[in-house]
C-alpha cells in the first residue's frame, strides 16, 4: 500500500533552517508529482510547495518563495522541502502528499502523517 513517511520536523529558532524529508513507498515513485502542504493549528491545510514527477517543475505558496525549496531525488524515493529563513508563522504540521498525478495539480490522493516544525525563540 502507499505510503508517505515524513521526517526533519523540530524546534528551530527565527532566521534559522530545516530540511524535511518525505520517504515513499507503495507506488513507483518517478511518475508522480508530490507535494507539501501545511497545517497551522485553527487554519486550513495549505499547500506550500509541489514539484512534477521528474522535478522540472515548481509552484510555490507566495508566503515561502525564496525561502523554501522543494527537490526530489527519484533513486531514494523521497521528496525534500528545505526551509531557510524561517519565521514564527511557518510553525505548523507539514503534510507530504502525492501519488495520483505527474501534473501540478496537488493535492494529491495520498497523504503522510504529518510532522511538526515549530519557530519560536
Amino acid at each position: 500500500q502507499v505510503q508517505l513517511v515524513e521526517s526533519g520536523g523540530g524546534l528551530v529558532q527565527p532566521g534559522g533552517s530545516l530540511r524535511l524529508s518525505c520517504a515513499a513507498s507503495g507506488f513507483t515513485f518517478s511518475n508522480y508529482a508530490m507535494s507539501w502542504y501545511r497545517q497551522a493549528p485553527g487554519k486550513e491545510r495549505e499547500l506550500v510547495a509541489a514539484i512534477t514527477n521528474a522535478g522540472v517543475r515548481t509552484k510555490y505558496a507566495d508566503s515561502v518563495k525564496g525561502r523554501f525549496t522543494i527537490s526530489r531525488d527519484n533513486a531514494k524515493n523521497t521528496v525534500y522541502l528545505r526551509m531557510n529563513s524561517l519565521k514564527p508563522e511557518d510553525t505548523a504540521v507539514y503534510y507530504c502528499n502525492g501519488g495520483s498525478s505527474r501534473y501540478l495539480d496537488p493535492p494529491y490522493d495520498y497523504w503522510g502523517q504529518g510532522t511538526q516544525v515549530t519557530v519560536s525563540s
